[in-house]
């Protein structure tokens, strides 16, 4: 396409042409030019630059634009050189409606919502806050200290920052202001002002001229040594490279925050094209290096191009119709024919330029990432921020470190992450205040030289704690303790009065026996509690046990009794029933029978039963039984001498409610707060009794209620456990308890310290220090015994030894099913036999079990008879044991009973009559048994036997 068939339009250019920004910027906008049109070269529009100096001035630059309004009649303008002078601008755009392409102006204050023909080509100074308070909130610091400027450049990112730090709870506790026009000692005595400060994290927010001086003056009065920390924004962070070698040693360690540019191939080829056209047309600056202004100023100017081409202009007249002739030069230029052409094609252009994404939202360029750098030696990039991933090292989505950025040098050569506070520098130490009262001196005591009136020494278990507590910090805190009293040693206010002072600034902390209170925390800061919480009644306590004649009961409890007994009675049974075949001992009238087997039961208690156990079975029973008769007299031997020796304490009132009804005198402690909650129980103020130290408490308690004493004492439970302490068997500590907060350190609010000694607190009190201290403190002085050695008389319940009752009942279940069986087993055929009726068979089945079992070894030396079917006896070949062992097993018994006929005994205990020497001779009813070779025979001859017998 020929050069006559191409329609120029003018476009004005108002920037800084003798700075180096501006110098970079011209350039690249030429460059985009060039390319843009040597790409699109069928393209009828072409742009024509109308370039004017601002002379980094606000004048200066308003005058440009004047100039290209109203003589040059520009369609649009581009640059600007910072906020201030495009603020100007964008007016004369608005009244003109002309576009203004800003690739500079970063100033939030610059709205398109209130400018509407004012398009924003670089991005908000405010989107980089979540970038760097991203930051802040991943170290844990707390307080912040934002430097600015003292321009519209300075202050507009102000409120959108300290918005987004008190989102991550991030103190602002002073506001650093300097003017850009402020000499090295205005500078010096404001940095000295923040060297007084406990904060060391500085957020700087200002154009390079004025940073690299501020960090100059920061390098020589040591803010910039260990444990600070400095963020900069964008603007000084991506002119870092203009900045002097001087200057950047001076900033090492300091983090800086700026918009990622993507690394891509057309980014590179042009990064070295520029190089060269600009050393051809500035032979002169030999170590400039492409910004990222310049690379906005190339993505800004082919976004104008694209649009002016979009739009179609054809015409370039200005409207001045409603122009008056007396018009100044301000409202001389009219309105612009093609504006609103223009300003609906720039809305909507969107391409891939050099910077990422160009798209313009609400006249807004979009920001997609920033890039965190750390200045060591240079800017070294240690991570990024993303609105969807936060901090990350890499923008990748396979990233799987744990570490949100990578290592980072701080400023003084440090590589440990700075706690972000330091004491204030003002040469004087932390001045902690204590309490100074009369009593419990075990938690503060102040000692007075009675000659020089000052303090000796100041002890105590709160003062302890607080010195574990500051040793487990990680950094050294130099402190004094100032008693808050009077030279007499008395106090000069209560404890709410000490909160004050230091609420006021007289003291930078408090420590002592104070505790947390909701009104007080509006006042100050509290570390978390090292102590119990609570506010409980302290009562006197009486021995209420009653001891009586049926005392000896009491170690168990009725179902232990019910069960025990039962169990005697089952496991003599048990014994009898496998004894009674085979051992003399359990043989004998029917009654003899019971009481023996009773007897040998209950005389286990005593281990005194003199009857032998002769079965293998019984003797495993009783084996089992010893063990738990021996566990349940040593228990109950336990239990009866602790009902008898130990005191039955118990609290002589548990009830509220019962001493306000009684109209009882109460306690508390002097200038407690606990005064206010017994008036909110409803106690006659005249029935409070004020003390000051555990001793007058405790004669206030020995006169009693009656006697101008009290009948309860309501205390916070350390000073209670003090009290019981030092009389342990005559006060206790009861319900109900008021809930409060305990003990704690108090800072001034928002202090640094809070958290950190927070954590110091834990970490004392999860350990041992902890108890050693109450132990120094607390545990000499009371009389209590050690709780291990206290012995318990309650009553033993079942529910203690169902397990050794479960075992012996399954033993002796066990032990008599095996018995059942072998005896079933023997004597079945008796159950077999069909021709005698079911209750005959019982019959002689029972008979048979009560009888004796002469085939059993402990009655085979009582004269070894055998008894044959005809009625005849005759000796055996051996005398000592019958002819068969099993012949008795399978006979009948003459008589279910133990006595004869006439009353006698039967022989199978020996007859009175008979003769001892006579060992051939069986006695009658042995010989009146018939032995059956046939078990039938034995069934049919049973009744005859029956009848013989009866």
């Amino acid at each position: 396409m020929s050069q006559n068939t191409t329609v120029p339009v003018n476009v004005g250019l108002v920037l800084d042409i003798n700075g180096e920004v501006g110098k970079v910027a011209l350039s690249c906008i030429n460059m985009s030019l060039s390319d843009f049109y040597n790409s699109n070269s069928h393209y009828k529009t072409r742009l024509i630059l109308n370039t004017r100096d601002s002379k980094r001035d606000v004048v200066a630059a308003a005058a440009a634009a004047l100039d290209l309004l109203k003589n040059v009649q520009v369609q649009a303008m581009l640059g600007s050189g910072n906020s201030m002078q495009t603020n100007f601008i964008i007016q004369l755009g608005n009244k003109s409606q002309v576009p203004i392409l800003s690739f500079s102006a970063t100033s939030p204050s610059l709205s398109s919502i209130r400018s509407p023909y004012f398009f924003r080509g670089a991005l908000n100074d405010s989107s980089q806050v979540c970038a760097i308070t991203a930051i802040i909130k991943a170290f844990g610091w707390r307080e912040a200290v934002p430097i600015y400027v003292d321009n519209q450049y300075g202050e507009a990112m102000i409120p959108s920052l300290t918005d987004a730090l008190q989102a991550i709870d991030t103190r602002v506790p002073y506001r650093s202001v300097i003017s850009p026009l402020a000499t090295d000692d205005q500078i010096e005595k404001e940095l000295y002002k923040l060297f007084t400060l406990q904060t060391r994290v500085f957020i700087l927010h200002m154009l390079p001229s004025l940073g690299s001086r501020i960090f100059e003056k920061a390098n020589e009065i040591g803010l910039m040594n260990k444990g600070c920390v400095w963020i900069m924004t964008d603007v000084m962070t991506n002119l870092l490279r203009t900045l002097e070698p001087s200057v950047i040693d001076s900033m090492q360690g300091v983090i800086g925050v700026r918009p990622h540019v993507p690394k891509t191939k057309a980014l590179e080829n042009f990064r070295v094209r520029w190089k060269r056209n600009f050393l051809q047309e500035n032979p002169s600056i030999v170590d400039v290096e492409l910004n990222i202004f310049g690379l906005l100023a190339y993505d800004a100017t082919r976004a104008l191009a694209e649009a002016v081409e979009k739009a179609g202009i054809t015409s370039f007249g200005f409207d001045k119709t409603n122009v008056s002739r007396n018009a100044t030069d301000l409202e001389a230029f009219g309105i612009s024919q093609n504006g609103p052409k223009l300003l609906q094609a720039l809305s909507s252009t969107r391409f891939k330029g050099l910077t990422g994404d160009y798209i313009f939202v609400d006249g807004q360029l979009q920001s997609s990432a920033f890039e965190i750098i750390n200045v060591n030696n240079g800017a070294r990039g240690i991570g990024f921020w993303t609105p969807e991933k936060g901090l990350t090292q890499k923008l990748s989505s396979n990233s799987t470190t744990k570490s949100k950025l990578k290592p980072i040098i701080w400023p003084g050569d440090s590589t440990s992450d700075p706690k972000g506070w330091e004491v204030p520098t003002n040469e004087k130490k932390l001045r902690i205040g204590v309490p100074v009262k009369k009593g419990f001196s075990y938690f503060v005591n102040v000692t007075i030289d009675p000659k020089t009136q000052e303090p000796t020494s100041v002890t105590g278990f709160c003062i302890d704690v607080f010195k574990a507590v500051i040793q487990e910090l990680p950094y050294a805190v130099a402190y004094d303790f100032v008693p808050y009293g009077q030279p007499d040693g008395t106090s000069s206010g209560s404890y709410n009065d000490l909160i004050y002072q230091v609420f006021l600034g007289e003291f930078d902390a408090a420590v002592g026996d104070i505790t947390i209170l909701l009104n007080r925390s509006n006042y100050v800061d509290f570390t978390l509690p090292y102590t119990e919480s609570g506010v409980s009644m302290i009562v006197p306590i009486k021995d209420s046990k009653k001891r009586n004649a049926w005392v000896f009961l009491q170690p168990l409890t009725w179902d232990l009794w019910v069960t025990s007994g039962c169990f005697f009675i089952f496991i003599g049974f048990v014994v009898w029933a496998l004894e009674h075949r085979v051992n003399e001992d359990f043989r004998g009238p029917a009654r003899h029978q019971v009481g023996t087997s009773f007897w040998f039961s209950f005389s286990t208690m005593v281990f005194s039963q003199r009857e032998r156990v002769i079965s293998n079975l019984a003797r495993f029973v009783v084996i089992v039984w010893y063990f738990v008769v021996l566990v349940l007299t040593q228990s109950y031997t336990a239990s009866l001498t602790s009902l008898l020796t130990v005191q039955q304490l118990q609290p002589t009132i548990t009830d509220v409610k019962m001493l306000i009804k009684r109209g009882d005198n109460v306690g508390y402690q002097k200038g407690s707060f606990v005064l206010g909650i017994l008036k909110q129980l409803g106690f006659d103020e005249r029935k409070l009794v004020v003390y000051n130290s555990p001793e007058e408490c405790h004669e206030l308690f020995q006169k009693g209620s009656a006697n101008g004493g009290i009948a309860a004492a309501f205390e916070e439970i350390p000073y209670g456990k003090l009290l019981v302490g030092q009389h342990c068997y005559k006060y206790t500590m009861v319900e109900p308890t008021f809930k409060t907060a305990g003990f704690g350190f108090a800072f001034p609010l928002h202090s640094p310290l809070v958290h950190d000694v927070s954590k110091a607190i834990l970490s004392v009190t999860e350990g041992d220090k902890m108890k050693e201290i109450e132990d120094a403190w607390f545990k000499k002085h009371s009389s209590c015994p050690d709780a291990s050695t206290v012995v318990s008389s309650r009553s033993l319940g079942l529910n203690s030894f169902w397990g050794l009752f479960l075992i012996a009942g399954i033993a002796a279940i066990l032990a008599l099913i095996i018995f059942l069986a072998v005896f079933v087993g023997q004597h079945r055929n008796v159950l077999r036999n069909s021709e005698s009726s079911l209750l005959s068979r019982i019959r002689i089945f029972l008979r048979i079990f009560v009888s004796k079992d002469l085939s059993a070894h402990t009655f085979k030396d009582k004269g070894g008879i055998q008894v044959h079917s005809m009625g005849a006896t005759e000796a055996s070949p051996d005398s000592r044991y019958p002819a068969s062992p099993s012949s008795y097993s399978q006979h009948a018994v003459s008589h279910f009973g133990f006595y004869g006929e006439q009353g006698t005994p039967r022989t199978e205990y020996g007859n009175s009559n008979h003769n001892p020497n006579s060992q051939a001779q069986a006695p009658p009813e042995i010989v009146s048994a018939v032995e059956l070779t046939n078990p039938d025979q034995e069934i049919a001859r049973s009744p005859q036997v029956v009848r013989e017998n009866n």
